[in-house]
């Protein structure tokens, strides 16, 4: 839906998308598994962690031509794994979900999996899914996060907005989260469709602010029967608004949104 935009909003849409693709606050090098890149680490991240808790957890990290290797017995998503572990007891990952997420090469192929708490530190991109709920007179759904989420407690955002697991294809997932999220099946919305992609690179406070956030967001968005209204089944949300567009692009440009939505919201308005 084309949006004619008003200089504040094209103001606020710069900003946003500058904050959504910013440099490392201090030097990261490239980390890699079997010679293959997969992420990155500030130089003293290795140091932090400490060479004789990483040989507890039979691995190691090798400096070696500026990029940092991960060496041990087992494969790669056994040594990811054991790194992942290494850095919860050192207090250096982000919140612990046992949840797996992949691990793939600059070409996209998937190479391994890891525990999401260990992403943002290691620098891993990841893929996340994101839906705007349309109603039927042009209204949009939208959530307020739960005050215990780790990341933008209490911000709002799109109807849904979830992580790509490494066991979902985009399709699964977005089954998935639409339901534990808002309570709603895919098969039950109209005129669903995949309207682009939202791409975040920047920093994040994880792991004492030395995480980075390498993100693709897949951004759907689907008509919501007014018969329908969203309920949450995972506690991850607070509770659901429907909100005129005039409300939404007012809520927007005052910060309610966390960065995320912002930037899928002002894409689904084609500002």
């Amino acid at each position: 839906m084309k949006q004619q935009t008003t200089p504040p909003q094209q103001q606020w849409l710069q900003a946003q998308q500058a904050m959504a693709s910013r440099h490392p606050l201090r030097l990261r090098q490239p980390l890699c598994i079997d010679e293959q890149q997969i992420g990155s680490i500030e130089a003293d991240f290795a140091r932090k962690l400490g060479a004789d808790l990483l040989a507890a957890h039979g691995i190691a990290l090798r400096l070696q031509a500026g990029q940092w290797r991960l060496e041990g017995q087992g494969g790669a998503t056994d040594k990811l794994n054991r790194l992942a572990h290494a850095m919860r007891s050192a207090g250096l990952a982000g919140a612990w979900r046992n949840e797996q997420l992949a691990v793939c090469d600059a070409q996209g192929r998937q190479l391994a999996t890891v525990e999401r708490g260990a992403v943002r530190p290691l620098g891993i991109a990841t893929r996340a899914v994101h839906l705007v709920g349309v109603c039927a007179d042009g209204a949009l759904w939208v959530q307020q996060r739960a005050e215990n989420k780790a990341n933008n407690p209490g911000m709002w955002d799109t109807l849904m907005g979830g992580m790509v697991s490494a066991a979902d294809s985009l399709a699964e997932a977005l089954a998935r989260e639409t339901w534990e999220e808002a309570g709603l099946r895919v098969a039950e919305l109209g005129e669903l469709r995949h309207g682009g992609e939202v791409v975040f690179a920047r920093p994040s406070d994880e792991a004492e602010g030395q995480g980075y956030m390498v993100e693709r967001i897949d951004w759907f968005s689907a008509l919501v029967p007014d018969a329908l209204r969203p309920a949450n089944q995972d506690g991850e949300v607070q509770r659901f608004e429907r909100l005129d567009l005039a409300d939404v692009q007012s809520w927007m440009l005052q910060g309610y949104f966390t960065p995320e939505a912002s930037l899928v919201l002002a894409a689904y308005m084609d500002w």
